[in-house]
């Protein structure tokens, strides 16, 4: 499996104080919450779980793309897949990592 170790470690810095686990999935690696996913990285890229309702919006951002399965073409709506380049900065970085960690907090635990 291999992912982005860095962006990993910036990962970490933002979940510090959260009750978080790490999961390797997809061939990379997620962050649960009480057991759903909230963030997690595929290769060099963010994957980020968010609200069917802030979905669509988020989508059209700079930077995002479509979070699709390489077992089939079809996207997995309300998760998202964020590029290097819009997760560059700890402030982006912060922004989607909170988009993820509020999201996942909203479903019940598992």
């Amino acid at each position: 499996m291999t992912y982005d170790q860095k962006l990993s470690e910036r990962i970490h810095a933002e979940l510090q104080g959260l009750p978080f686990v790490e999961k390797k999935m997809f061939g990379g690696v997620g962050y649960m919450l009480q057991g759903n996913m909230a963030c997690g990285i595929l290769g060099d890229d963010l994957i980020v779980r968010v609200s069917l309702e802030d979905y669509e919006d988020l989508l059209k951002r700079k930077h995002v793309k479509l979070f699709t399965m390489k077992s089939g073409p079809k996207p997995m709506k309300g998760w998202l897949m964020v590029e290097p380049k819009g997760c560059k900065s700890s402030a982006q970085l912060s922004v989607w990592v909170k988009a993820g960690i509020e999201f996942a907090l909203t479903l019940p635990p598992k």
